[in-house]
């Protein structure tokens, strides 16, 4: 588990970031305010990075206390969400190199979609889009998003994921099936 080094970014705050709203199959209907998107519980478009290295372990963030929701608990490598008018594959990108400083070629996975509470009076209804890439390294992510960090095999997320799952974002455990069934059967191979 590391916590060092970490470095600080620039970032829009959550009520004045904007989310794109979206129907059943992705297709744009509108944008809103992020923090009014989850309040409302309005379907909107994201995106789930998940980065594997060579010995086939996924990099896990725990959240900063700090954000809006679901502070302090273990997810995905990054998420976030694409700007009106961003591509989900450049928004992958850009979220990757915010979160955790550092960017690879990322492989689209496919989609899910899901509605959760997150507490808060908050709730989080996304069509979710999955990424995967390779990377062997350190990490260097932004302070206000990641408090710390490890990379984590597979076999050991699942046994956490049964024995511990209040430990992680409520998202992690609906993504992460689809992502690791995809790196089971080659969808996505580290090279």
């Amino acid at each position: 588990m590391r916590s060092l080094p970490r470095r600080p970014v620039c970032s829009v705050e959550p009520e004045a970031e904007l989310v794109v709203l979206v129907d059943g199959r992705d297709r744009r209907v509108g944008v809103a305010p992020k923090m009014a998107a989850h309040i409302h519980g309005w379907r909107h478009r994201a995106l789930s990075v998940f980065v594997i290295n060579d010995r086939h372990e996924l990099l896990l963030q725990k959240r900063s206390p700090a954000k809006y929701h679901s502070g302090s608990l273990w997810s995905n490598t990054c998420c976030g969400h694409p700007r009106p008018g961003e591509r989900v594959a450049q928004a992958a990108k850009r979220r990757l190199q915010e979160e955790m400083g550092f960017a690879c070629r990322l492989h689209r996975l496919g989609a899910i979609q899901y509605s959760i509470d997150v507490g808060n009076g908050l709730v989080e209804r996304e069509y979710l889009h999955l990424f995967a890439g390779q990377w062997n390294g350190q990490p260097v992510p932004a302070a206000e998003e990641v408090c710390q960090w490890r990379w984590c095999e597979p076999s050991a997320i699942d046994a956490l994921i049964v024995s511990q799952p209040a430990r992680f974002t409520a998202w992690f455990p609906l993504a992460w099936p689809h992502v690791r069934h995809s790196l089971q059967v080659g969808v996505f191979t580290p090279t």
